[in-house]
């Protein structure tokens, strides 16, 4: 099977892995999970989950625009976060960047730690390529 790696260059450089992938026949794509890091990987929000989660699901939007994808495209979301039980914050930060309350199927889990120090939340998402 063949595929596309797509690292746009509006999130942080990716090192030993891709944003995107793309499978063969242009369906579906894997949005590896997005964070809180600026391009020059500084963490945006500080100790804010809510800051976190915004600034996760703009670099999300990000991936999604070079697709041509959409959030209505977004079928699965996992999250990986250090406050699993602050669900209330982080639906509330989605939902105002997605602008919508409609959510694609979900898993939320609690992490001892994400790959850089002071990141709260990671968010990873599989889309439904438009035809």
């Amino acid at each position: 099977m063949s595929r596309k790696l797509i690292n746009p260059p509006e999130l942080h450089p990716a090192p030993g892995f891709s944003h995107i992938t793309v499978v063969e026949s242009g369906t579906m794509a894997y949005l590896a999970g997005q964070v809180a890091l600026a391009p020059d990987f500084s963490v945006i929000g500080g100790d804010d989950l809510g800051a976190q989660t915004k600034a996760a699901m703009r670099n999300l939007g990000i991936a999604l625009k070079a697709v041509n994808a959409t959030w209505s495209d977004v079928v699965r979301r996992t999250i990986y976060t250090l406050h699993p039980t602050e669900f209330g914050v982080i639906t509330a930060a989605i939902e105002e960047i997605q602008g919508s309350k409609e959510h694609p199927a979900q898993t939320i889990i609690g992490v001892t730690g994400l790959a850089v120090p002071g990141l709260l939340i990671e968010i990873e998402a599989t889309v439904r390529l438009p035809s």
